[in-house]
């Protein structure tokens, strides 16, 4: 079943890379779970097949990280980036996409999140596994408030400048 507006979204452990040892925190990969990284929070995500893939590169993620400021604006905490990927690949990818303060880059590495939520896309055939479909999400306090969900091969509905008008 897939997540739909007006649901709590699932508990998980998302994975990210600290680049920045801190208290609590580690250098290199680290676990979060979901359910207390929303709590209480405005959280704006976007999910997409996979890391260093073309549309996710070029357009995706940048229009996150040029949008930042607006985004903000309407008084979203945390922006997240997730991707069935692991840390390490998930963590390269934010430095090269300089996401650093902008943008959390959250590897869901076994697509069990990706799963729960019912938003993942069979690339088997392609030699991708099981990967994310492309979507985003606006999310308070754990709930789903806005989903927008891509078609088939689609970059239309889950980008910045949309989501944007959605929130």
């Amino acid at each position: 079943m897939t997540i739909k507006v007006g649901d709590r979204v699932p508990d998980a452990t998302l994975t990210e890379f600290i680049e920045t040892e801190t208290a609590g925190c580690t250098l290199g990969p680290n676990a979060f779970q979901v359910a207390d990284l929303v709590k209480g929070k405005k959280i704006l995500m976007f999910a997409l097949p996979g890391a260093f893939t073309p549309t996710c590169s070029a357009k995706h993620v940048p229009g996150y990280v040029d949008h930042i400021d607006a985004i903000k604006a309407k008084g979203v905490d945390e922006v997240w980036c997730v991707a069935v990927n692991d840390a390490f690949v998930m963590g390269a990818w934010g430095r090269e996409q300089k996401v650093a303060g902008k943008v959390r880059m959250l590897a869901d590495g076994s697509a069990v999140w990706t799963k729960a939520l019912g938003l993942e896309l069979d690339l088997t055939a392609r030699g991708m596994g099981v990967r994310s479909n492309r979507y985003a999400a606006y999310i308070v306090d754990g709930v789903v408030q806005v989903l927008h969900n891509e078609g088939p091969g689609k970059f239309e509905v889950s980008d910045a400048a949309s989501m944007l008008k959605a929130i």
